[in-house]
């Protein structure tokens, strides 16, 4: 079987049929999620705090996402089908368009299909500069942990009707300077609803709702390893006397069928 690619889910889209994202840090774990039918491997700076121990993403080095995503895309290149990788640049490493296109280079070069980045539109001219050189975009708008400290927190984003108009003129901004897939965290299900919807790419929810094209958790949190506050999103793919593949093959399958995310997992306008 071919490998996933971005044609691969922008088809997805287009025929309404969702498609599952999960974190991946390691080899193993990333043979075993592509293994599982996972689409899309986000190497996410959520290692920071999962593997870490930080209390945010604000530590993490772009060698860090280099070393992890050289680490993921061996373990993807044994699966059956292997996924995307999609990688984060951390905090601080494209706040201009020559460091942005640096960091992009590096984690690309380490194995990664696509770049994900937190921000509105001020990343267009970024984004514009990184397609044009043939390098694939994520635009992560909402809750951007690495925005924690201007948020004052984790805050669900975009509940007032003038955010919500904006979050939206920000998608459309993005996309329309090449951003080939867009990412909603934390932000009320019905605004998902209506970014989904107004954009051509496809569409990852985390807190989101359950109308965007895919939906991310970190993998972590799905198999129940989490020691501390579990947010309103998350599920245990681990019951039931399930194994890890069990678990991740269960997620993908649920996120596919629309069974995941339920009402009790997304936030309300």
């Amino acid at each position: 079987m071919n490998p996933i690619s971005i044609r691969t889910l922008q088809s997805l889209k287009d025929k309404q049929q969702r498609f599952s994202v999960l974190t991946a840090y390691d080899a193993t774990f990333a043979q075993l999620a592509a293994d599982a039918g996972i689409e899309t491997l986000l190497v996410g700076d959520s290692l920071g705090m999962v593997l870490q121990g930080r209390d945010s993403t604000l530590p993490v080095t772009l060698e860090d996402m280099v070393y992890h995503t050289a680490a993921v895309a061996r373990g993807n290149a044994k699966a059956k089908r292997p996924a995307l990788i999609m990688t984060d640049l951390p905090f601080m490493t494209y706040g201009d368009i020559e460091t942005g296109i640096t960091s992009a280079r590096a984690v690309m070069q380490a194995g990664a299909h696509m770049v994900k980045v937190e921000g509105d539109d001020w990343l267009v001219p970024l984004v514009e500069n990184l397609s044009r050189q043939g390098v694939p975009v994520c635009a992560h708008l909402g809750l951007t942990p690495q925005s924690v400290n201007k948020f004052g927190g984790y805050r669900v984003q975009g509940r007032d009707d003038d955010k919500a108009d904006a979050m939206v003129n920000h998608a459309k901004a993005l996309v329309d300077a090449g951003a080939d897939m867009i990412l909603l965290e934390c932000v009320p299900s019905p605004l998902a609803k209506r970014i989904t919807d107004a954009v051509s790419v496809p569409v990852i929810g985390i807190g989101a709702g359950s109308d965007t094209d895919a939906q991310v958790l970190v993998c972590y949190d799905m198999l129940g390893l989490n020691t501390g506050h579990t947010p309103k999103f998350v599920k245990n793919y681990m019951t039931d006397g399930r194994t890890v593949p069990d678990a991740l093959k269960a997620y993908g399958d649920e996120v596919r069928s629309g069974a995941f995310p339920a009402a009790e997992h997304g936030f309300d306008a």
